[in-house]
């Protein structure tokens, strides 16, 4: 069943909003920032200006946002919906599940780097803190020291120049340079490189399933083959484990099937390969790269690439997990998509953007689901709540057999 045309303009206006959101980073470029006073002597902002930066803007664009952007497209294309789909699954539901992940995962990519970008501006602007650099872009006017001077050490016996000044000293004709001097906290490589390269690292550690093993929680047991370290083996005959007796075989019901599949817990998860690593050093070094070298542009100091960088891995952290599932227990998948009738919004007391109406309002009475083959399955919402659960439990253990 296709979506209706209500929950598809949702996610359209999804894209507008986020580019809405990096519009308005882009339009606090044209803004005046905050002059902070300077001292003229002031070693930290005495370092020369380099007119070729080792990451250029452009460049940062391509490393950060292009080319994780062709990665998730390349991914989505070639490993979803993965090895867990049936031959018989159609081409259709196939390509539905392909273009649905790769539009999450570049919403994803697009809302991390798009509220870094508006972020780091629009602090930029409000700090206005000089850059390293400063004092070789402003090009001040000593003889008029004591004209723009903002405190009252003039005359000091110490040193004469040890004052602070506002910009009005600075002679550099080159309006964009010096206001750009006023731009070094926080560092807008640093916030932006780590928006986008750590949302992929997050986005290929997902798929393909990179992360220290997981056990997810579960009851108290006093079975010891639950924790045995000598049981043979987790790839268990299905329905033939050994039992005490017959009798106790036969009396099993389906609220305890789950016990008769014992997984001992140390063949419940195991450690991924290590070449895998790469999916995530490459991204994450590329991203350090690139904060390193506006500390050796002189273009920023430590403690604002230190922040550009925590802006960019709270932005890219938050955008994953707002369209995918956590990695240690999402499988690879991002959220499926809202219901229709809560494709906007919801009330207060609904409590979810998934309801039992679908994604259609022409099948209000089933709620659906994706399940792990890549195939939509309709799951009647008259079912018993209890039995889906044990119902879910058991397919789990089936799976992990």
């Amino acid at each position: 069943m296709l979506p209706s045309k209500r929950l598809v303009l949702s996610y359209v206006f999804d894209w507008v909003v986020i580019i809405g959101i990096a519009a308005v980073g882009a339009g606090w470029e044209y803004i005046t920032p905050y002059h902070r006073p300077f001292s003229p002597v002031d070693l930290s902002i005495s370092y020369p200006f380099e007119h070729n930066e080792t990451i250029p803007t452009w460049l940062l664009v391509l490393v950060s946002l292009a080319i994780p952007a062709a990665l998730i497209f390349m991914v989505c294309l070639v490993f979803v919906p993965g090895p867990t789909a049936s031959r018989g699954t159609p081409k259709s539901l196939i390509w539905r599940r392909k273009m649905w992940e790769l539009n999450t995962g570049w919403m994803g990519l697009a809302l991390s780097c798009a509220t870094a970008f508006m972020v780091t501006q629009g602090m930029k602007l409000l700090f206005g803190k000089p850059r390293p650099d400063f004092l070789s872009r402003c090009q001040p006017d000593l003889s008029r020291l004591s004209e723009f001077a903002v405190n009252s050490v003039v005359g000091s016996t110490f040193n004469k120049d040890w004052v602070l000044a506002t910009s009005s000293i600075c002679t550099n004709t080159d309006d964009d340079i010096l206001q750009d001097g006023f731009k070094s906290f926080p560092s807008g490589h640093s916030s932006f490189s780590w928006a986008g390269l750590l949302y992929l690292t997050l986005f290929l550690a997902s798929k393909f399933a990179v992360a220290i093993p997981f056990l997810p929680p579960r009851p108290f047991s006093t079975n010891p083959a639950h924790t045995s370290a000598i049981t043979p083996s987790n790839l268990r005959s299905h329905g033939l484990l050994p039992t005490h007796n017959k009798h106790n075989r036969e009396s099993n019901t389906r609220s305890n099937f789950v016990e008769e599949y014992v997984v001992p817990i140390r063949y419940q998860a195991a450690a991924p390969p290590v070449w895998c690593l790469v999916l995530i050093l490459v991204p994450v070094g590329s991203a350090i790269y690139i904060g390193s070298t506006r500390y050796t542009d002189f273009r920023h100091k430590g403690f604002d690439i230190i922040f550009g960088s925590l802006i960019g891995i709270t932005t890219s952290w938050f955008s994953f997990r707002w369209y995918h599932l956590p990695v240690t227990r999402g499988a690879g998948w991002s959220w499926g998509p809202r219901s229709y009738t809560r494709a906007w919004g919801i009330g207060v007391g609904v409590g979810s953007y998934v309801g039992t109406e679908g994604w259609s309002h022409k099948h209000e009475g089933a709620m659906h689901n994706d399940n792990s083959n890549g195939t939509d399955e309709v799951e009647l919402v008259g079912m018993a709540g209890n039995e889906r659960d044990i119902e879910a439990r058991r397919m789990d253990v089936v799976h992990a057999l």
